[in-house]
């Protein structure tokens, strides 16, 4: 009896010592104890690894008593260790990694998130801040990331724009603000994004297939904005921008003001914006071969106003955080009055020319108001993240009545239509994303379901593009798996299933003119569905002063409803289009590398890429003409082909001495369709091949100054004579651009300045990508851009005790 009892005391001692689980967390920490995101914590005797979230902090649960060793990594950082035991009871540690002197000053960058991202994956990315933003300001946040090799812009103006990433652009590229995908009317040439750069945290562009993360649209790549961190516990205060121009005489103001307790904040910006009609370094462009005089080189009646009003307010706390975000940003412009419409001759000029600042007919207004909720938690070894969002974009299209084909010579009185309003659309969309995040062994998983459901009416007295709803989901799976230190391997699964309605639509006139004419239908009913399975694979190297990335991937496209069901005159293209609605799903793969080297002096990254179609979708422009609705326009019909596409980025940066540095950035893309009735030619708004110059000084001047930096780009284009039409060839250029800029701490509040002159030698040139290349528009003239950052920060030490 004495052996049995004996037996089961010693099972349970055994089964306590071993069946007894403890969890080990800890803070990872810079010299300046600034808490560092995204460094990769391993437990080397159990091969267990965790990363780091956005406060430092890193989790393993389930472990046994026993001996540990930790080892801390993260790029721009030597290599931290430390070892431990586990006993009986949970443990927590505080983990320090030191800077490597010898890094290049400007790639270790203080937030360190930044440089980890770029090193956990395989995509090319690009990233820039706030300052980069006030550096390079330009008309619209697209615009401003235009500095970036690999990324173009498509202008109708001052304030207009939209992106191009490889030459790809429209409904290939997605918008991803604040974890929610931006939905505008992005299919338009003339449409730009509706995004107010002043309330840019940050911003992440994404070379290359992106469709795994973010589904259709994300082709051509994606472009990530994200607000600015959280204010600071216990503190008030906000800022002041201001902003001048020199070419369209605008002024603006971005007020912000931000508070935080311990756990709750707010965040709130008020953006205003107001620009004349923009000038151009001729006196003479040409639409439909007649020539229009431009009075003192203005393009009348490019003018515009714009406003921004945001909210950010949310709880964080350790393991919790949940944040409301709601904007609604309105711009209202006009179009060139010269290129709108079927007749550039019957303009007024004098009443356009009376005053450079009026917004006359035709013109736009475009409101975007978006509510999102993001929120995530950190429950043991998983981080749970959600977003939740809806949009309503409402954008009006006013012009000028002018009848063509079997329209009434008069508007009639019984409309319950303007007789202003050309267009409008009015777009709702409700979107949610779910993923969870969590570590098994030596991978990082990631595994997620994005819904999306859009419903857009039309009005207005002309028809282009017809009214849809459209709903799509997709579920994926995100694989990192750390082979070793230096070898991070990735694999990524997605499917994809989509269901797009258009609604029938009829002319409001009878097409003859006879008693008995009919009303034509420009859109029947239609109703597609769409599916696909995409992948990725790819790997990073890293060692301290070299890295490789390598992926290679499947990504669709969805066809959109203007691309099935178009059937009208394009005002702003000079076209007639109609839709294909046998158009199937754009099927696209591509393969991208990069490699990088550093050292205390220089940095050398290339990134080349291929991608091939095998079924790319093209507006095709055809022999026909209508004369019955379009007065004649040349018919353009969406046709679809297989396309090849190859290029790359090159970026080189040496400092010359300490305060003197140079960088060259550089790009090129080739493409050609390879079937279809354009074989052989290149896809439109292909741009040419460029490279900038750059020479940065960056003196110490010490005192009550610091940050001082003066810095030229010399940007060479080369001529673009791979067309397709009706494209025209475009001639080279070169443009000179300065920047300058100081911190002046005034009452210990770091004020910042900033002097930009754009095109320095007032130079005529033509963009290839512009919206305007057609009628040979030149680009802007010399433009001094003056920013000032007026920041105030208050600590308030009696809310600790409130908190």
């Amino acid at each position: 009896m004495r052996k049995n009892y004996l037996f089961l005391f010693c099972l349970l001692c055994l089964c306590n010592a071993y069946g007894q689980q403890y969890q080990l967390s800890g803070k990872a920490w810079n010299s300046h104890q600034q808490p560092l995101a995204g460094v990769n914590v391993i437990l080397s005797d159990s091969t267990l690894l965790s990363h780091t979230d956005r406060e430092g902090r890193f989790l393993f649960t389930g472990l046994r008593p026993g001996k540990y060793t930790i080892m801390a990594t993260a790029i721009g950082y030597h290599k931290a260790t430390m070892e431990l035991r586990v006993t009986d009871a949970d443990v927590f540690v505080n983990i320090q990694l030191h800077p490597l002197q010898q890094q290049l000053e400007e790639v270790v960058i203080s937030d360190h998130h930044v440089l980890q991202r770029k090193q956990t994956t395989s995509l090319n990315i690009a990233i820039v801040n706030a300052d980069f933003i006030q550096r390079h300001l330009g008309g619209s946040l697209m615009k401003t990331l235009e500095r970036l090799p690999g990324i173009k812009t498509i202008g109708i103006g001052s304030g207009q724009s939209k992106p191009l990433i490889r030459g790809l652009g429209f409904n290939r590229v997605v918008v991803v603000d604040k974890g929610v995908k931006h939905e505008g009317q992005q299919w338009g040439a003339d449409h730009g994004l509706e995004l107010d750069q002043f309330a840019a945290g940050e911003v992440a562009l994404i070379k290359g297939a992106a469709s795994f993360m973010y589904g259709s649209d994300a082709i051509g790549g994606a472009i990530e904005v994200k607000p600015p961190p959280p204010p600071p516990t216990h503190s008030f205060g906000g800022s002041v921008d201001l902003i001048g121009k020199s070419n369209n005489q605008l002024y603006g103001t971005s007020v912000n003001l931000f508070g935080r307790r311990q756990h709750w904040f707010f965040d709130t910006r008020i953006t205003y914006q107001d620009y004349g009609d923009y000038r151009v370094p001729t006196d003479t462009v040409f639409v439909y071969d007649y020539a229009v005089q431009l009075h003192q080189h203005h393009l009348r009646n490019t003018a515009g106003r714009e406003t921004g009003l945001h909210l950010h307010t949310g709880y964080i706390s350790e393991h919790f955080r949940s944040v409301f975000y709601a904007s609604n940003t309105y711009s209202k412009s006009g179009f060139f009055a010269n290129a709108h419409g079927l007749e550039p001759r019957q303009v007024n000029t004098q009443w356009h020319d009376a005053s450079s600042r009026d917004i006359l007919l035709p013109s736009q207004e475009v409101n975007h108001f978006k509510l999102i909720n993001q929120s995530s938690w950190q429950w043991a070894s998983h981080q749970l993240e959600m977003e939740l969002g809806y949009q309503h974009n409402f954008r009006q299209e006013f012009s000028q009545y002018v009848n063509h084909g079997y329209m009434p010579p008069v508007y009639p009185d019984t409309m319950g239509i303007s007789a202003n309003l050309e267009r409008q659309f009015d777009k709702h969309v409700f979107s949610a994303n779910v993923r969870d995040n969590f570590v098994i062994g030596k991978h990082h998983l990631t595994t997620g379901v994005n819904g999306e459901h859009q419903q857009n009416a039309i009005d207005g007295w002309t028809f282009l593009v017809p009214a849809f709803k459209q709903t799509t989901a997709g579920v994926f799976v995100y694989d990192q798996y750390r082979l070793n230190e230096q070898l991070l391997l990735h694999g990524a699964l997605r499917f994809d299933y989509a269901q797009l309605r258009l609604f029938q639509y009829s002319d409001w006139f009878p097409s003859g003119t006879s008693p008995n004419s009919e009303k034509l239908t420009r859109a029947d009913h239609l109703r597609r569905s769409f599916h696909s399975w995409v992948w990725s694979v790819g790997l990073n190297y890293n060692r301290e002063s070299f890295s490789v990335k390598a992926n290679i991937g499947k990504s669709f496209r969805m066809p959109i409803a203007k691309e099935l069901g178009a059937n009208g005159v394009n005002y702003h293209y000079f076209s007639y289009e109609r839709g294909n609605a046998a158009l199937s799903p754009e099927q696209s793969y591509q393969a991208d590398l990069s490699l990088s080297w550093t050292d205390h002096r220089w940095f050398l990254q290339l990134s080349p890429f291929f991608n091939y179609f095998s079924n790319y979708i093209y507006l095709n422009p055809t022999a026909s003409h209508d004369y019955y609705y379009g007065a004649g326009n040349q018919v353009f019909q969406y046709a679809q082909s297989r396309v090849m596409r190859y290029g790359g980025e090159i970026q080189l940066k040496y400092r010359l001495l300490k305060t003197l540095s140079t960088e060259l950035l550089g790009e090129y893309l080739y493409a050609r369709q390879l079937s279809g009735e354009k074989k052989g030619y290149t896809l439109p708004f292909s741009p040419p091949a460029s490279a900038l110059v750059n020479l940065t000084w960056t003196p110490a001047l010490g005192g009550v100054l610091r940050g001082t930096y003066l810095s030229a780009d010399y940007r060479i284009t080369a001529q673009q004579s791979n067309i397709v039409p009706p494209e025209k060839k475009t001639p080279g250029y070169q443009v000179v651009n300065l920047q300058a800029g100081t911190k002046v701490n005034l009452w210990q509040q770091p004020l910042t300045l900033s002097v930009q002159v754009q095109n320095l030698f007032n130079t005529a040139y033509l963009n290839h990508t512009s919206f305007y290349r057609l009628i040979a528009l030149p680009e802007a003239g010399r433009n001094i851009v003056l920013s000032v950052k007026i920041p105030f920060l208050v600590s308030s030490k009696a809310t600790d005790s409130k908190s």
